[in-house]
């Protein structure tokens, strides 16, 4: 049976083709759930695991790191490590805000020890920091590389220029460059991506692994004009489904997935995971029966008659 693994960009790291996004763990799954969805998880082959130092700073009574700490007592639990792709951000964490060298550091120091780990795989920048010169970002990425800390680096909201710019002072320095990208990206939204951003990760080789790849949920196709729904994104996701875009975009999911005996969301991810440059989506789940569709993907390959219908749904 062939690997459903990738690889991603030029680093040595091979991925499943859906990233398991830990947002949720410590926020509105507790651990005993964020295990039970790690364990299906992992049995299911899957081994790219997303999270970030901030995760979930926001909920009350957290106070960040929750979604790291959940992962490391899981891996430590496990015995998994070796089998286990841990991609992790610096720069989003109210203490460890912005990028400057001493952030990048200590950023990754707490990272290590949150999730029990001496290494790494893949450390975004969460958030660019324009404050701070590209050489120096990547100078202090490239000595966590050195130190054995992290294996590869990777990017996240940050604009073509910016990005253009690490990359080029990393291959003329002959330092660590980035080699993912991870933007905002669906079939809702598609301008957070395509255009400069996708031209210059296409350009050089970049891995994208988008996030928000399904909307909040919305691409879930459970928000429905009229319709409400207990999620504490329940809001943002809901607003969609009033715009025209949005019920274009339902209405030719519940088509293709009607015909292929699929979910929305797993047409929704198969759509973007055909799309230029994307190696994995992300997508989370709070609960282990949300995980059979996000899974899914990895077995669905769409049609060119069916993805140019949901292209064209999204563009209304």
């Amino acid at each position: 049976m062939t690997s459903p693994l990738r690889p991603l960009g030029s680093s040595d790291l091979r991925v499943f083709p859906l990233a398991l996004g830990g947002n949720v763990f410590g926020w509105s799954a507790d651990e005993r759930q964020s295990f039970a969805v790690l364990d299906a998880y992992a049995a299911a082959g899957g081994n790219f695991l997303d999270t970030a130092d901030v995760y979930s700073e926001w909920a009350e009574g957290n106070e960040g790191g929750e979604s790291e700490t959940i992962i490391g007592r899981w891996l430590a639990s496990r015995g998994n490590r070796s089998d286990i792709v841990v991609a992790t951000k610096v720069g989003g964490h109210s203490r460890f805000k912005g990028l400057s060298a001493p952030v990048i550091k200590a950023g990754a120091e707490e990272s290590l020890r949150r999730l029990a780990t001496d290494h790494i795989d893949l450390y975004y920048t969460h958030f660019d920091d324009e404050s701070v010169p590209v050489e120096e970002i990547v100078t202090a990425l490239d000595q966590l590389v050195k130190e054995g800390k992290v294996r590869a680096v990777a990017a996240s909201n940050i604009s073509p220029e910016r990005l253009r710019a690490s990359l080029d002072f990393a291959e003329a320095e002959g330092l660590a460059r980035y080699v993912a990208l991870q933007p905002h990206y669906n079939l809702v939204s598609r301008d957070t991506y395509e255009g400069p951003l996708l031209d210059t990760a296409a350009d050089t080789g970049l891995a994208a692994v988008p996030y928000f790849g399904l909307a909040a949920g919305f691409l879930t196709g459970k928000y429905r004009p009229g319709r409400t729904v207990e999620s504490v994104r329940a809001q943002g996701a809901a607003a969609l489904a009033g715009t025209a875009r949005g019920q274009a975009v339902l209405a030719a999911l519940d088509e293709v997935a009607g015909e292929r005996g699929a979910e929305p969301a797993t047409v929704a991810l198969a759509w973007l995971a055909s799309r230029p440059t994307v190696v994995a989506p992300i997508a989370s789940a709070r609960t282990v029966e949300q995980l059979p569709a996000l899974l899914a993907v990895a077995g669905l390959t769409l049609t060119d008659g069916e993805l140019a219908r949901l292209t064209a749904a999204s563009e209304v």
